[in-house]
């Protein structure tokens, strides 16, 4: 951590998790506000971050301010809600994507609340200048109650989950953000966007053993992983990946592909038959930023692309000095690979022309010293 990581933490604040966040939610300085990168095709990705330290107890709350619907005049007309915040509470372990699987749960500015992909109406539309408060209420019983306000109006509760449930793990503050700057008061203002609901306190200001720290990031450099996926088109990369982040909740893997972008688009299916290569070269240029900006953070990663090509792995892997760099090889049968091909090509409608395998195959068997 840096020195400012180590004063924030004696001092035990909540704060915007520059560790848990995406890469492209750039936090601020003061760690209370934050905002995603708009350029070119970022502007067609959410953005999630999470908050230092969570609560499994008592009666708190927090809020959010959305200071800016950052302009972005480059998208076309037809994109869905170009400007959108979804807020709420979520597992150390969660995804950053709020609202998108069990124990993640999201109030957002279109009015619908989320959980496990699961969305329903909820409240009200809220926007630029909107401040949401959101609540968490341990003391109701064996339920948990998850509560919304805007602009200081009661909106009620929200989601019940139920402490057997919850097994005693903590429920973080998160925010996933489309295009907006976002500003949070966890209770370190002097006074409140509006005053909070009678016997909730700010998060900010309980005490420092009824708050949980979340994971930290690596100390150093070199106790950070970049593994590189190296396998064919098809063949099985990014199950692996998947799995292994699953499996290896501690390490955080921020995991960099195009596939992982693509999710982060949100572009309404996943079946991208008819514009594949306009999303792939939009999401491709995303990743080469990202790996960038990967670079100069310590956190875990695994990059999640062919890498069939010596040169190619070389290349990548040199910002990365200083990581413990390792190789993941995947080799599937020939009709294990003809069999995932087809699938992908009929589910997602990706179709990788034949001879770009073939030419991919040879370099990759030459590459790895394979017969």
């Amino acid at each position: 951590m840096t020195d400012i990581d180590e004063v924030f933490d004696a001092l035990c604040l909540t704060l915007l998790f520059s560790d848990n966040c995406d890469l492209h939610f750039k936090v601020s300085r003061d760690r209370y506000s934050g905002y995603p990168l708009t350029i070119e095709g970022f502007a067609y990705l959410w953005a999630g971050a999470r908050a230092t330290h969570g609560v499994s107890q008592g009666r708190v709350c927090y809020e959010m301010k959305i200071n800016e619907e950052i302009p972005v005049k480059h998208l076309p007309s037809s994109e869905p809600d170009p400007h959108v915040v979804r807020i709420g509470w979520s597992l150390n372990h969660c995804s950053t994507q709020l609202g998108e699987e069990p124990f993640s749960f999201g109030y957002g500015g279109t009015g619908k609340k989320s959980v496990d992909c699961k969305f329903s109406d909820f409240g009200e539309k809220f926007g630029e200048n909107d401040v949401i408060g959101c609540y968490i209420d341990f003391d109701s019983g064996d339920e948990v109650e998850m509560g919304f306000s805007k602009n200081g109006v009661q909106l009620g509760v929200a989601f019940r989950t139920t402490k057997e449930a919850l097994a005693g793990r903590a429920l973080f503050p998160h925010v996933l953000v489309k295009n907006c700057a976002v500003e949070f008061n966890f209770g370190q203002k002097r006074e409140p966007y509006f005053p909070p609901q009678e016997g909730y306190t700010f998060i900010h200001n309980l005490e420092m053993e009824d708050k949980i720290r979340g994971t930290k990031g690596p100390a150093t450099k070199s106790d950070c992983e970049i593994l590189m996926m190296v396998g064919l088109p098809a063949c099985g990369k990014t199950t692996w990946a998947s799995k292994h982040a699953e499996s290896n909740p501690d390490k955080k893997y921020n995991i960099l592909g195009t596939n992982a972008i693509m999710d982060k688009m949100k572009v309404g299916f996943k079946n991208y038959a008819g514009r594949w290569d306009v999303l792939i070269q939009q999401a491709t240029q995303c990743l080469n930023r990202l790996i960038e900006i990967a670079a100069r953070k310590r956190r875990n990663y695994i990059l999640d692309q062919t890498n069939v090509y010596g040169s190619a792995r070389r290349r990548k892997m040199r910002p990365f000095e200083g990581f413990q760099r390792k190789a993941i090889v995947i080799c599937p049968t020939d009709e294990d690979l003809k069999e995932r091909t087809l699938k992908q090509t009929n589910e997602q409608g990706k179709d990788v022309p034949d001879h770009a395998v073939l030419e991919m195959k040879g370099r990759n068997s030459k590459t790895l010293g394979r017969k």
